[in-house]
This record gives C-alpha cells, structure tokens and sequence, in this order.
C-alpha cells in the first residue's frame, strides 16, 4: 500500500512538475527547478494525506483543467495574437477527438458491428492517433481559413459559429463515419495495460514489478502525467513561436495590417498560419480529451462547454498571455466543479420555493459563470495576467545588457566601486 501511494504521488508530482514552472513567472532561472522541486513536493504530500476518492477527483479535475488549458492555448494564438474572432473552438476540439478515435479503435466485428458503425478502425497506437487529430485539424482549419478569414469580427464569429455546428451535426447524423448520435465506445487508452492483470508487450520484464500493485482505479494518475507533459509541451512550442519574428509578425498584423503590408508581411498567409496553428493545439486537445473519456458523441461538444468556456478562461487568464490562458483554465474549471456543489446544495432551498425548481437548478452554475464574465469585462478586461509589449528575447536580453552596461557607466563618473 504504501509503494501504491508513493508511486501515485510520484506520477501526480511530475504531472505538476510540468504544470508549475509554466505558471511562474518568466525570465528567472529558479523559476523551473522551483517549479520541479514544488510540484513534486505538492504530488507526494496528496497522495499521502488526502483519501482515495478525493484524490481521484483532484487528479480528474487536473486532467480536464489542462486539457481547457491547451484549447485556450490554441484560441489564444487564434485571438490573443492574430485577432481572429474564433467562436468555432467546440468544431476544431470534435475534429480531433473523433479523428484521434478513429484512428486508435478496435474495428467492430460480430454482433458489435451490428451497433457500432465507424468508418474505419486502424487500431493504431496512441501517438499515430494524436499526430493523426493534429494533422486533420489542421487541415480542416486551412480549407476553412480561407473563405472565412476575408470576414471580420462580428461576421467570422458568425461564421465560425456555423463551422462548429455543421461539424458537429455531420458527427451527430451521419452515422457511417463514427456511429452518429451513439457513442462511439472502446477508446483505447494508453498504458492502460499497465494497470490490468495483463502485461504491455513494450514493457521489460525486469520492470514488470513496480506496476504489479496498482489496480485501474490508480491509471488516472498515469494518463494526468500525460496530458500534463502534452500541456508543457504544448506551451514551450508556442510560447517560443510567438517570441520570435513569427510572433511579432502575427500581433503587428493584429494591430495594423496596412502597416504590416508595407513592411513587406504577406498578411493574408500570417492569418491564415495562427489559425491553422491555433487549430492543431484544439485538435491535440480533442485527442486527449477523447481517450480520457473512452465513450465521445456529438453532445459532448456542445458549443457552451466547447466555445464559451474556453472563451471565458482566456478573458480571465489574458489574452496575449500564454500563462494567463492556462492559469484561466484551471481557475474557471475551479468554478465550474465548485457551482455543481452548489447547485446540488441549493435543490432542498429550490424545492421549498417550487416543485420545478430543483431541476432547474443546473442553469445557476451558467448564472453564476455569467456574472463572472461580466466581472472581467468591467473590471478586469486584460485579464489577471496582461499581455507583455516586449515580447523579444533578444530584446529583452539586449535591454538588460544595456541597463547594466550603463549603470557601470553611471558608477564610473561617480567614482563608485
């Protein structure tokens, strides 16, 4: 038992190892072995205090919160950076669940077939899936991108609206490409042979016996560490993309794109670029999402838990800020667990007012999320993290360089040492 808990907080502790120096903040050289050392510490210390079951919902609330926080990744490249008014998140998220599931599911043979109707199952691994949502995302985006990004504001959030609703109804009715308005079951997961009674061909044999304690109930910690390390991934890609002349290139065309033409940027092929990029990040995030969940169907990309959340988290968080995107993903996905509580707290005082009244009771948790929105809006709207004007490490270094080289300058005609 406690080579289980110890090896548990060890997996949620490198999950949080890469989660932590993500959210410090950038340009100091502790901020990442701070962030190994706190997460492990943080990991260890759960597993060792807090029960089973509340642990388990803390490590599944981690892995919904860094899946949120690779979408607001992707949508802030889309907004934060190019400006593009992308209200289709849920369409681009569904392509890559699906796609991902496709990929990776067992085709149904027998009976099974006779429920489950998928257009084809490739059974292949894990990885292959992801790289496979990342792809088609991608190039849904890119066929897309191009009638679309000629509108602006108002209209391309009108129009990437119908994007996500035609995508998700194509998933809801046609029933040929992943079972239509059923499930599609059977997601495999990865690793999860690690977990069973069974043994992954892949692992050594003299490595056999560290997994022998675990039972399936403990495989969530595994699969967090995972998404946390797509997450770390995630962020260090496209925080130094758009630290580099890619970068600057996308907010000047945000900014100004008259001056950005004249300065010789192809304005339309950079638009066109953070959208498609801004999409792969959503389409990874399906992918996880999807073999979390085992069982996807079309509902489960509704555009209020696929759009307008992640939307939210990003007004919160920052836009324009790669930390402020995750950092609101994880204190929005914070309220949304916490108001269904409440909600379920309230029922008793609903039902003394009226009999309809406790099933009714879930729309409090959008009231609540709502009157948060409208609290950034009007008094925080830059977000708990704001958008940094320099952007530039080499600017950055070279200003720091200056700074210095003049202050031993100043000490120098003063006569200080």
């Amino acid at each position: 038992m406690t080579q289980v808990i110890f090896l548990k907080g060890l997996m949620l502790g490198v999950a949080l190892a890469c989660i932590l120096p993500v959210l410090l903040p950038p340009g100091h050289w502790w901020r990442i072995p701070a962030g190994i050392a706190l997460g492990l510490l943080i990991g260890l210390g759960l597993a060792a205090s807090i029960p089973g079951g509340y642990l388990s919902y803390v490590i599944s609330f981690l892995i919904m919160a860094s899946i949120y926080g690779m979408i607001s990744l992707g949508l802030n490249t889309q907004w934060g950076y190019a400006g593009h008014l992308n209200f289709g998140v849920a369409g681009f998220f569904a392509v890559g669940a699906f796609t991902s599931a496709l990929f990776t599911i067992e085709a149904p043979t027998g009976i099974a077939a006779q429920y489950t109707q998928v257009l084809f199952g490739l059974e292949m691994p894990f990885l292959v899936g992801v790289a496979a949502a990342a792809v088609v995302s991608g190039v849904v985006a890119f066929v897309v991108a191009i009638p679309l990004l000629r509108l602006r504001m108002d209209f391309l959030a009108i129009g990437t609206i119908g994007l996500a609703e035609i995508i998700r109804l194509i998933f809801q009715n046609e029933r040929w490409l992943a079972n239509g308005p059923q499930p599609l079951r059977g997601i495999p997961q990865p690793g999860r042979c690690l977990f069973e009674s069974q043994v992954c061909d892949w692992v050594p044999q003299n490595m056999v016996w560290i997994f022998e304690p675990f039972s399936t109930r403990d495989y969530s910690a595994f699969y967090l560490m995972v998404v946390a390390l797509f997450l770390m991934l995630s962020y260090v890609v496209i925080e130094r993309a758009c630290r580099s002349p890619w970068g600057r290139m996308l907010r000047a065309v945000r900014d100004d794109e008259a001056s950005a033409a004249m300065n010789g940027k192809h304005v339309t092929f950079a638009r066109v670029q953070a959208f498609v990029v801004g999409a792969v990040i959503m389409g990874i995030a399906g992918a996880l999402y999807a073999h979390y969940s085992v069982a996807i169907d079309y509902s489960h990309f509704h555009a209020l838990f696929a759009t307008f959340l992640v939307w939210i988290m990003l007004m919160l968080g920052g836009s324009g800020n790669h930390r402020g995107a995750i950092l609101g993903a994880i204190i929005i996905w914070g309220v949304w667990s916490g108001t269904a509580f409440l909600a379920n707290a309230l029922q008793p005082v609903l039902a003394a007012i009226h009999d309809d009244l406790p099933g009714r009771a879930q729309y409090i948790r959008w009231l609540l999320v709502s009157l948060l929105l409208a609290g950034i809006v009007l008094f925080r709207p830059q977000g708990l993290l704001r958008e940094e004007m320099r952007v530039s490490n080499y600017l950055r270094d070279g200003w720091k360089k200056v700074s210095g080289a003049s202050a031993r300058d100043r000490d120098e005609k003063t006569g200080r040492s």
